[in-house]
């Protein structure tokens, strides 16, 4: 990294999470002392061929391994905590978190059987820990998901604010109001910068109570008596779940929790004592056929449209204990996240062919903060720097606006790209460097072995498909001795194609003739020769561009 004349100053470097939702993860740098804020993944996109997860380039926080004092982890969604126990194989230091956080984080360290060998600390609102020359202090927030915190990271340059994701609720499902009281406090400390959640900057107003959700469920419960009920949410919202349950005791219904991920943080967070089940309302799908339909409820995740998950393979008659029954009222608790409209509606669609009524309205409060939440969060902390994170390009700008609304300079207001190095004190902040970001992919247990070039394959397969070309030459000569065999996939159907592919080894076998007569026996200068002729030829005759694969083998006579 280059160095710069700012003296005496604090660094935060974006290392994901900008212009992107998910894979959140910030590094914040004083001196000697790297504080690494979340680590989260990202899901694939659709032209990420085959990829399962994506994940964060730690490179620059390798290359000053020996400065990284800890994690520290705002809340447990997966786009802030999913890539940890990747990052952790390669970066072994503590993570500090609140109660459920670190219990969903164990959760993923013991399925990578890094339980044993990871530095794990619980802390409570109000901690405040020393990591070096940076000290963290954790102050409590609302989110769709409990034990959710902001941090404020104080250093001899200055104090900075994360608010991590959050909104302003007063009338939370589980715990307290978000600490707007530490807020002002630390306001009039002094708060050098603010880093605060921008996905729901977009939107006027506020963001409403998780509790209206459950007056919902409630409502619908009592006007579906005799019919079963299905709800779809994120397995993570263990608030959302409270009231579903509460509505089904309430209304005399058994519930079952249907999907891995959502038994296994329900499961953490009934011990925690985060959610309270009523003794005999839970029960386990085996024992669906023992209650009629009306009086059952059935929790389950896949409210995004994903394809493995339990409500999709409902949905498609692939799931082993559920199948949908005309009459079946289905619950989708959540909003499509941008990208997945497409897959959420699929759903829908195959649900309502199967005789189910859906409802998808009003269903659902979102888990992030509106514009005037943010304004307040703004005038509490009054900031020197506003610095928007969480979001794409366009929510960022959003907070920007905000920001400046609220009485922020433009100069003091900085839109960053992850991998840009913020120096900044009480004097400047300004983009000193630039350090090496991006993403890495996880298919199967292959971490960053799938890279540009591979998917750039991929993609060609999936688009176009794939021309094998086997022949067999005499070693020396170049001499054709059998073949040109053309094998195609997702190409052409060759039972219907003879005149093609004769064609096709037509060509080959006059680009083999060619090179013969010129003394060409480089398997490297044949294949391309190959690949270019043939190439040329289908693009002419189909406007295709397939991949292109030469196999030669060569015999001594």
């Amino acid at each position: 990294m280059k160095t710069n004349n700012m003296q005496n100053c604090l660094q935060i470097i974006p290392l994901g999470g900008l212009e992107q939702i998910g894979m959140n993860i910030t590094a914040v740098v004083y001196g000697d002392s790297i504080v690494v804020v979340d680590c989260g993944l990202a899901f694939p996109e659709d032209e990420m061929l085959g990829i399962d997860l994506v994940i964060p380039d730690i490179t620059y926080l390798r290359e000053h391994a020996d400065k990284v004092k800890g994690f520290v982890i705002t809340h447990g969604h997966e786009d802030h905590i999913g890539a940890l126990p990747y990052v952790l194989k390669e970066l072994n230091v503590p993570v500090y978190s609140t109660r459920l956080t670190i219990a969903v984080i164990e959760g993923k360290l013991k399925e990578h059987n890094l339980l044993d060998v990871t530095d794990r600390h619980v802390v409570n609102y109000g901690d405040r820990i020393c990591l070096g020359e940076l000290e963290v202090e954790f102050i409590r927030t609302n989110h769709s998901i409990a034990d959710a915190c902001a941090l404020a990271i104080k250093s001899p340059a200055g104090t900075i604010v994360h608010t991590g994701d959050f909104k302003v609720d007063y009338t939370p499902v589980f715990g307290d109001p978000i600490d707007l009281t530490r807020f002002a406090e630390l306001g009039r400390e002094g708060v050098l910068a603010l880093l605060c959640d921008s996905t729901n900057a977009e939107r006027p107003g506020f963001t409403n109570s998780e509790r209206t959700v459950g007056t919902t469920f409630d409502s619908i419960f009592a006007d579906h008596r005799d019919c079963r009920i299905l709800v779809s949410t994120f397995a993570s919202n263990v608030d959302r779940v409270q009231q579903i349950v509460d509505s089904a005791y309430k209304y005399g219904r058994k519930v079952v929790v249907e999907g891995r991920s959502m038994v296994n943080i329900i499961q953490t967070a009934s011990e925690l004592g985060y959610i309270q089940i009523p003794e005999n309302t839970l029960i386990d799908v085996e024992e669906l056929r023992n209650y009629p339909d009306e009086k059952t409820v059935i929790v389950t995740t896949g409210s995004q449209g994903e394809s493995m998950a339990a409500l999709s393979r409902i949905a498609t008659n692939i799931h082993k204990k559920v199948t949908i029954k005309p009459g079946d009222l289905v619950i989708f608790s959540s909003n499509p996240i941008p990208g997945n409209e497409k897959a959420v509606s699929r759903v829908i669609n195959e649900l309502c062919q199967k005789g189910a009524d859906v409802i998808f309205q009003d269903t659902h409060v979102s888990g992030h903060a509106c514009q005037e939440e943010i304004k307040l969060i703004y005038t509490l902390v009054k900031p020197r720097y506003a610095i928007p994170v969480h979001g794409e390009y366009r929510h960022l700008k959003a907070q920007a606006n905000i920001a400046h609304m609220m009485g922020i300079p433009f100069d003091h207001i900085k839109i960053l790209s992850s991998g840009e190095v913020l120096s900044l004190n009480e004097h400047e902040c300004k983009v000193t460097d630039t350090v090496k970001t991006g993403a890495v992919f996880v298919d199967g247990l292959g971490i960053g072995d799938v890279g540009n070039v591979v998917m750039r394959d991929r993609q060609i397969l999936s688009q176009d498909g794939m021309i094998l070309i086997l022949l067999t030459l005499e070693k020396g000569t170049g001499t054709l001795l059998a073949g040109p065999d053309i094998i195609t996939r997702g190409f052409i159907y060759v039972k219907e194609s003879d005149e093609l592919i004769e064609e096709m080894q037509g060509i080959v076998e006059e680009t083999v003739e060619s090179l013969k007569e010129r003394n060409i026996t480089d398997w490297g200068r044949m294949k391309n020769a190959m690949k270019d002729e043939l190439s040329g030829y289908v693009w002419k005759k189909m406007k295709r561009k397939p991949m292109i694969l030469p196999v030669i083998t060569e015999v001594e006579i």
